[in-house]
């Protein structure tokens, strides 16, 4: 053999040993869906699959509860049943001795579904301060939610909830405003927005029931100086005359009954000592 016709046989071998190996080695696992969400004690169904014709071994590991619903060499069909807090999902296969794995979070969510409005004082007057407060319980995930208090459509507050919140608490939030005029012709509402789209899901909204304020107009000091007077005059004329008409009715018994008195004393007295 020349020496030309050896290297290409060298050649030749040398690029179906690094092709072979680079098939084994560029396998990959995929897992879908990728993102999941869900509420509370629901189910989900998850596939794991390999780009690997003939793995070894396959599966998907997780401490929930999990049911093989079908398989083939290159993927399985798994049902996961009563998820009830946030979690991740490995799917993982072998294929010549090298185990690949891919991951899915899935996250659970409750949804706002009250949205109480609390409008403290509800009556008050121009230039008084009041206080909007918003209430929404049992939602989950906190750090996605945002509470907006309105003023018909305009936005008086927003506000946000960290990561270090708990789950599955009440979520409040209070802003406090001066009356004007105007404000007794808007409603105040509250909007909750769960908005889980970084997580693969949809956008959550409630609003509260709108309420009104009742706006007045503060009456001025000399005025009600005036209006103090006035009532303090009437109600001594009333007093006095209760007064007066109970001493009257009282002198006029006493006097009826003196009359009386001396009527039946005399009757009583013998034709003797009569003049």
């Amino acid at each position: 053999m020349n020496s030309f016709g050896f290297g290409t046989l060298t050649v030749a071998l040398f690029a179906l040993v690094c092709c072979s190996g680079s098939d084994e080695k560029a396998f990959e696992v995929h897992v879908r869906p990728e993102k999941l969400i869900v509420e509370p004690k629901e189910s989900l169904k998850v596939n794991c699959s390999t780009t690997c014709n003939q793995p070894e071994v396959g599966g998907l590991e997780t401490s929930l509860n999990k049911i093989l619903l079908a398989e083939q060499a290159q993927w399985k069909h798994y049902l996961i049943s009563n998820i009830s807090h946030d979690t991740v999902l490995w799917c993982h296969f072998t294929c010549s001795g090298k185990q690949e794995s891919m991951s899915s979070n899935v996250s659970v969510y409750q949804p706002p579904k009250q949205v109480f409005l609390t409008l403290q004082p509800t009556w008050v007057a121009v230039g008084k301060s009041f206080t909007i407060e918003c209430r929404v319980p049992a939602v989950e995930p906190l750090d996605r939610l945002t509470l907006f208090l309105l003023r018909g459509n305009k936005t008086l507050h927003s506000q946000t909830f960290g990561k270090a919140a708990p789950a599955l608490q009440e979520a409040t939030a209070t802003f406090s405003s001066t009356a004007h005029r105007e404000d007794g012709h808007h409603n105040f509402s509250c909007l909750a927005e769960l908005n889980l789209t970084s997580r693969g899901g949809d956008v959550f909204q409630k609003h509260s029931a709108p309420k009104m304020l009742e706006i007045y107009e503060p009456v001025p000091d000399s005025q009600m100086v005036i209006i103090v007077l006035v009532v303090s005059v009437l109600l001594f004329l009333f007093v006095t005359s209760v007064l007066l008409c109970f001493i009257f009715s009282q002198h006029w018994r006493q006097r009826r009954t003196g009359t009386y008195g001396v009527r039946a004393a005399w009757r009583r007295l013998p034709q003797a000592f009569r003049p």
